[in-house]
């Protein structure tokens, strides 16, 4: 993904460790994040209920989100900062308005601080 962003293919921001450090952890976060839904999936057809363990799917879900739409725009340095204009791809425009929605993800729905109480309260058994 990133390669595909950054510069044609020349020399940019892949060059710095930490960012592809960062890019490295989101993708095996992801995948992880892919395998642990599957598992539960899985265990749900398999007649064991959803447990309270869906709020930290939704929890860690719409965080990883955010990270994953972040270093997208990063990558793209400059043109990830458009709003509008002829400077701009529709692509590179579509991808801000992802990175900008996917901070309301964590909003939306329950936000992270009642999904994070739920799962002290609900999984890790602690008082309110």
């Amino acid at each position: 993904m990133a390669i595909r962003l950054v510069n044609g293919g020349e020399p940019g921001p892949l060059q710095d460790h930490a960012l592809r450090e960062r890019l490295a952890q989101v993708e095996m976060d992801f995948l992880c994040n892919k395998l642990t839904l599957r598992r539960s999936s899985e265990s749900i057809a398999a007649g064991i209920g959803p447990g309270p363990e869906t709020s930290m799917f939704k929890l860690y879900g719409t965080e990883l989100n955010k990270r994953r739409k972040e270093l997208k725009v990063l990558f793209m340095g400059y043109q990830g900062l458009g709003w509008e204009g002829a400077g701009y791809t529709a692509r590179e425009l579509q991808m801000t308005r992802d990175w900008l929605r996917s901070r309301a993800n964590s909003i939306e729905g329950g936000s992270s601080e009642i999904q994070l109480n739920i799962i002290a309260k609900r999984v890790l058994g602690l008082p309110s």
